[in-house]
């Protein structure tokens, strides 16, 4: 899972990031609205953790135009505003949820599952791609409901390839995926990678298997019964 967040105080994204690549999900930091959005027009996010006090766009605005664009991605409010009308007024703005400043890290990773869970189609809580299964909240993958041991790299190229079987994925793209933003990895790390996970998969009957399309990528599909 990959998760954006904008806030501009430097201690409290780097708590935060720690906090969030404690339980294996991916997150790219930014201190402005206008840095925000830049990241939103490059990369798919899981979610957004948005602070409305930011210093060159108040965060309600950015809430309001992300939702008449249509950008479905589940918002987390993070704000030290607590009073109730406040609250509303960034859930009618299009919050799905609202944590005020200061909680415990524990109940934000909680809420990030929870909003997992209830989020919309685009980001199904678990995938399924012939026998495998991949809890995206927890990150927890199945075969026949004995889990897969992977590193939080290969869940994320597991991910990205289940989310789109049969269809051949670019390696700029997993390059992409597979890091954060300002730390792109080389292809070859993506086919290291890759070479690891087929391995591991191989060890169970996933009824699918990982295809190399020469010069341009790979693949997922489903073995033939």
């Amino acid at each position: 899972m990959r998760i954006l967040l904008i806030e501009d105080s430097l201690r409290l994204r780097d708590l935060l990031c720690e906090a969030i690549r404690s339980v294996g999900w991916k997150i790219d930091a930014f201190a402005t609205a206008q840095e925000g959005r830049i990241a939103l027009n490059g990369a798919e996010y899981d979610l957004l953790l948005l602070d409305l006090g930011l210093p060159d766009e108040d965060g309600i605005n950015v809430l309001k135009s992300l939702r008449s664009a249509k950008v479905r991605t589940p918002v987390l409010v993070l704000t030290a505003r607590g009073a109730i009308d406040e609250r509303i007024v960034g859930l009618d703005a299009g919050a799905d949820d609202y944590l005020a400043k200061p909680f415990h890290n524990g109940e934000l990773i909680a809420r990030i599952r929870a909003l997992m869970r209830r989020a919309p189609v685009t980001s199904m809580p678990t995938l399924e791609f012939a026998n495998i299964q991949l809890d995206i909240a927890s990150r927890r993958v199945t075969c026949a409901g004995a889990e897969i041991a992977l590193t939080p790299s290969e869940k994320d190229l597991l991910e990205l390839l289940m989310r789109n079987g049969g269809k051949v994925i670019s390696k700029v793209k997993m390059e992409h995926a597979f890091s954060e933003y300002g730390d792109e990895r080389s292809s070859n790390a993506v086919e290291l990678a890759i070479s690891r996970l087929r391995r591991k998969l191989e060890g169970h009957r996933t009824g699918s298997s990982i295809e190399t399309v020469r010069g341009v990528g790979y693949m997922i599909r489903e073995e033939s019964a």
